[in-house]
């Protein structure tokens, strides 16, 4: 099987020892993180402190969220598509750069009173600077920016670049990379485009066939298709990315519809049928490295502070870690009772976030939220948490305080 070459590995190995040492550094400084959980049965958002598991707030919306966390981390955006809204949360954790370190701001979590109203909003996507709410119930997209909905003046920009239809739209540069669905709403999307912001075209359709998950890692973006991937590269100038299709036929049955994007170093990570993934690395002579899983896949996450580690759960109830470089499997743990795939695919289970030095899980049938170190891969301790926790984001991290 190909493997990244020893150049790119000595590259990322160095990285990921100076954000090691890096990050040692300023943890004596301040080190803070906090868990949102949705509730999979009630509208609910808990909210947690990780260093002692202390409520750190509990916000009430309208149904069971899928959530977002901005690249900042100091919004999170709880989407709640049947009814028509997105909520957003100041999570109470900021960050101030100053170049040879950042300083770490803490107050308290709470629900803006910005709501952000469509027929269906789905995707939330960030980029360049923007973030953009894409509604599957008009094909519409709608633009900000994080200070807009923190108290700058809240007056999104409306697009509509197509018809309704299940899309995203990814903001790049001074423009954004959105679906394009087929002339019968029944079929599956056909691919992408780009669009300047005022929704006209600016570049031809690349097929994607069925185009479902992004990810951004460095300056490109990953799009799954059912034949392989879309890498959108931006122009050079005031230039267009543009977008090539790069296909998955020789890795033999499964398609890429979920997608990670490494922080640290330029790769992405993507589901490929229901029992393995697939280790992407745009641009190199093998751009693609499957990895059979032993039984279905549940979640997966990328750690960003180690750039190498990938931690995937699968329905028996057992984390792996999967080291990027190699493209093995080196780690195994049990961590909850098996959660069997089958059934629908809003049944409840657990779902993964990585905070810092541990691995934070939800574990729907027991209340939990089990926390996994990063060191030695084993339980550290768990946090009870009231109702049926469910979706997880974390966010938070190092700074100086004063």
């Amino acid at each position: 099987m190909p493997r990244i070459s020893s150049v790119t590995k000595r590259r990322w190995a160095t990285a990921a020892a100076t954000g090691l040492l890096a990050s040692s550094a300023i943890a004596q400084e301040g080190t803070v993180y906090r868990l949102f959980i949705g509730d999979h049965a009630d509208g609910i958002i808990r909210a947690v402190d990780l260093a002692d598991g202390t409520d750190a707030g509990t916000f009430a919306i309208d149904q069971s969220p899928a959530m977002t966390r901005s690249t900042s981390g100091r919004t999170i955006f709880a989407v709640q598509g049947d009814a028509g809204k997105v909520a957003v949360i100041d999570t109470g954790i900021a960050f101030e750069d100053h170049g040879d370190h950042q300083d770490i701001k803490v107050t308290e979590a709470q629900l803006l009173p910005i709501v952000i109203e469509g027929t269906r909003p789905a995707h939330v996507v960030e980029g360049s600077g923007r973030i953009a709410v894409f509604d599957d119930g008009t094909g519409d997209v709608t633009l900000f920016s994080e200070s807009d909905v923190m108290g700058g003046g809240f007056d999104p920009v409306t697009l509509a670049p197509g018809a309704a239809h299940h899309g995203l739209a990814a903001p790049m540069g001074d423009f954004l990379v959105v679906s394009v669905p087929h002339e019968d709403a029944d079929q599956p999307r056909l691919g992408l485009r780009v669009v300047d912001m005022e929704g006209a075209d600016a570049g031809d359709i690349v097929e994607c066939p069925g185009v479902h998950g992004q990810a951004q890692s460095a300056r490109i973006l990953a799009f799954g298709c059912r034949d392989g991937i879309v890498v959108a590269t931006p122009g050079s100038g005031s230039a267009p990315p543009t977008l090539e299709h790069i296909p998955t036929a020789d890795l033999g049955d499964g398609n890429v519809s979920t997608l990670a994007g490494g922080t640290a170093m330029q790769f992405f990570l993507g589901n490929f049928g229901p029992a393995a993934v697939v280790i992407i690395e745009p641009g190199s002579e093998y751009p693609f490295r499957r990895i059979d899983l032993p039984t279905r896949r549940v979640d997966f996450a990328l750690d960003p502070a180690l750039a190498q580690n990938a931690y995937i759960l699968t329905e028996d109830g057992q984390l792996h870690l999967l080291d990027i470089l190699s493209g093995e499997i080196t780690q195994t743990l049990q961590v909850t009772e098996p959660y069997s795939m089958d059934g629908h695919w809003r049944d409840p289970r657990p779902r993964l976030a990585v905070a810092g030095e541990h691995i934070a899980i939800t574990d729907p049938l027991q209340g939990l939220i089990r926390l996994i170190s990063t060191r030695n891969f084993e339980e550290d301790r768990t946090i009870e948490v009231e109702g049926v926790p469910y979706t997880i984001v974390a966010v938070g991290g190092s700074g100086a305080t004063h």
